[in-house]
């Protein structure tokens, strides 16, 4: 009997070793910023004992044995319904669709993952075209099926890259790695530096900033803007970086990004020192009420809308990976719902489809496209 137990002991332990060795020599974890600091980030007033803080306490998941059990069963509930029937459209990202970029765009091109164009220049927001939300190909949530697939390879030369936090369906080792030498600029929040230098990217090509801090830069104005939300790539980095939402400020128009993020006052705060905004991507999808503090829920994401003062809405957080129990349409049927009750604007572009900003914006066709797949 002692024998089986130290047995067992010496497997749990060999076990917990070959997974800390892992975790440090596999580059899609990306190293924490303790390996590499770009700054002290104990000068962050979100720091503190060594890691990042919302500004309001923040649980990201109920850890109790009730909502974990529930979790576990709602896990093997309405499968067919968390994910579509058939392929997703898709518009190819030909050169003709991305020579029409500009003036002021964007292309959503699943999930998070977005092409924004404002005064000449192209910017990719939460680098994510991967076929999987895991360091490991193969496992975690598969992407949706699409009838074509988007390419790193076929994005135009980048002037710069926004990163929201550094979850593995944001941020995307392998999409990294393909951009190499094709990216001008990468702006981080505070510690994902150190994820990128891990993936390859040249130091001197990143900027890390805090909550409220702002950078002008080729013409445009940056603002690292607060998200509620939470951060890590592996068991023991949690919070560990910093989460963001983003402000992209150009000569006449304005994108704001919210990254991922539960409702909370920062939104107004944001639409009072910025707004109003010719488009915003607001995230909409993969909540839950066991997790209602880190991901909003779509008639919070309208009230969010409201509260930067966005005329036109793209949500985005759907349309890639099933990340929670909900129907894989139910997001954006119910921000539409929402967004009807409220009047305010929306576009529901398909994958790789152009929604024009400014003097350009236009009601959006009201086809509601996911509706026809199978």
């Amino acid at each position: 009997m002692m024998l089986a137990a130290l047995i067992i002991v010496g497997l749990l332990a060999l076990i917990a070793v070959s997974a800390a060795l892992f975790i440090r020599i596999y580059p899609a974890f990306g190293d924490g910023p303790g390996q590499i600091k770009f700054r002290n980030y104990e000068e962050s007033e979100h720091y503190a004992d060594g890691k990042f803080h919302n500004r309001l306490p923040t649980k990201a998941l109920d850890t109790s044995m009730r909502s974990l059990l529930s979790l576990f069963t709602d896990k093997f509930k309405n499968q067919s319904k968390r994910t579509p029937p058939g392929e997703l459209p898709v518009f190819p990202l030909d050169a003709e669709r991305l020579a029409a970029l500009g003036p002021t765009s964007v292309i959503w091109l699943g999930h998070s993952t977005s092409l924004a164009a404002i005064d000449g220049k192209i910017l990719l927001l939460d680098p994510m075209l991967g076929s999987n939300c895991s360091p490991v190909p193969g496992f975690g949530a598969k992407r949706f099926k699409y009838k074509q697939t988007i390419h790193t390879e076929q994005l135009p030369l980048l002037h710069a890259v926004l990163i929201s936090h550094d979850h593995f369906d944001h941020l995307d080792y392998t999409t990294v790695q393909k951009l190499q030498g094709r990216v001008g600029r990468y702006f981080v929040p505070l510690g994902v530096g150190s994820r990128l230098v891990r993936f390859g990217v040249d130091r001197s090509l990143i900027q890390e900033l805090d909550w409220w801090e702002e950078v002008e830069w080729e013409g445009l104005h940056l603002a690292c803007t607060p998200a509620r939300h939470f951060s890590g790539r592996a068991l023991t980095d949690k919070n560990a970086t910093l989460w963001c939402s983003w402000v992209i400020r150009g000569k006449n128009e304005r994108i704001f990004f919210s990254g991922d993020s539960g409702y909370d006052s920062h939104f107004k705060r944001i639409g009072e020192l910025y707004g109003p905004f010719d488009l915003t991507l607001m995230e909409c999808g993969q909540y839950d009420p066991r997790w209602e503090n880190i991901h909003m829920t779509p008639k919070q994401t309208v009230q969010a809308q409201l509260d930067v003062k966005g005329k036109m809405m793209i949500p985005v957080h759907w349309g890639g990976f099933s990340l929670a129990p909900h129907g894989w349409t139910e997001p954006v049927e119910l921000v539409l719902e929402e967004g009807r009750r409220q009047g305010i604007s929306i576009a529901v572009p398909r994958i790789g489809e152009r929604v024009a900003g400014g003097e350009d914006a236009k009601a959006h066709p009201g086809e509601k496209w996911w509706r026809t797949v199978q």
